[in-house]
């Protein structure tokens, strides 16, 4: 096997004439074909999730989220979700600084786990509303190392209760979903939902409290869970608002819109098939036959409608409907 190795000195003749030109490198089967690189280790976010969909049902979620928010804690913070981001998970659990409340959740019929993650921010400042505060808290005062209070939990679970109930019903109109707690961390590198390279969707929902406090709840979601579910994605999710008599007067106004279109009708009493130099040989008198059919045709907009009859009405030529075209029929 080591005789049919080229020798150095081969190695060098075959490069000095790629070099020159005296040694064609263009040559092969297929050469002019193109190709697109693709890593099969790697998660491609280009398969059809659509995060458009994501951002609808994340919109929904914001006007549920703030009223029953205020409900439980007395607090209503300025909400405002951020476009829905594709990102690896090493590199989105890398941007995060702890201690955060980071819970890990199931969301059914989905597969895997998910991930609420709350800023400590949110948790002070919605403790000091509901012990009647102005929402001021104490930021920064969870440094490393410390836990959560009792009391604090208490107030994550509360904020966890409302963003699992309006999260459900924000996602009723596309498909049925329950959230289920799992566990909680207070280091991001400790809820390893999925591994570093693996794609998540990161919805994020900036708030801001009265006394101007900000902070975010992160949902992170496997983009892995969410190819099952892509073709409802991509139809996306209806956002009406459920009033049937709305819809029926809108429904009346458009039909009424397209009724008073206008639309160019013709009469086909039949067609003809020849070919280009018989046309050109045509001249003035010459006579085509063709087989009449038993009906013309009516076309509205070039697309044939009804089946007619040709006649007269007093001193106008009229046609007679007989029956409608099926669609794809004629």
């Amino acid at each position: 096997m080591a005789d049919n190795l080229l020798s150095a000195d081969e190695f060098a003749a075959l490069a000095e004439g790629v070099d020159d030109g005296s040694i064609a490198i263009d040559t092969g089967f297929n050469t002019s074909t193109r190709f697109k690189k693709h890593d099969l280790a790697s998660e491609d976010s280009s398969l059809g999730v659509n995060t458009n969909a994501i951002d609808m049902i994340n919109e929904r979620f914001i006007r549920l989220f703030r009223p029953n928010l205020m409900e439980v804690l007395r607090t209503s913070p300025r909400v405002t979700p951020t476009k829905s981001t594709i990102v690896k998970f090493g590199q989105y659990i890398k941007d995060l600084k702890a201690p955060l409340s980071v819970n890990v959740v199931r969301i059914n019929p989905l597969r895997g786990y998910s991930l609420v993650v709350i800023d400590p921010t949110i948790v002070f400042s919605s403790l000091d509303s509901f012990f009647g505060g102005f929402g001021q808290g104490t930021v920064g005062v969870l440094l490393p190392g410390r836990m959560f209070t009792p009391m604090e939990m208490r107030i994550i679970k509360m904020i966890l209760d409302v963003t699992f109930s309006d999260m459900k019903e924000a996602w009723a109109p596309l498909m049925q979903i329950s959230l289920e707690f799992v566990s909680a961390e207070i280091n991001p590198q400790f809820a390893q939902i999925s591994d570093e390279n693996d794609l998540v969707i990161v919805s994020r929902f900036e708030t801001e409290t009265a006394t101007k406090n900000t902070g975010f709840i992160d949902v992170v979601q496997p983009y892995a869970s969410l190819k099952p579910v892509r073709e409802l994605l991509r139809s996306r999710v209806q956002t009406g608002d459920g009033n049937e008599d709305s819809d029926r007067q809108w429904r009346e106004s458009f039909e009424d819109s397209v009724n008073d279109s206008c639309l160019q009708a013709n009469v086909v009493l039949g067609t003809i098939k020849t070919t280009i130099k018989d046309i050109e040989t045509m001249t003035s008198g010459d006579i085509l036959y063709f087989k009449k059919p038993e009906f013309a045709t009516l076309q509205a907009a070039g697309i044939p409608a009804f089946n007619v009859h040709i006649g007269t009405l007093g001193a106008q030529t009229a046609v007679q409907i007989v029956s409608a075209v099926s669609p794809g029929k004629h």
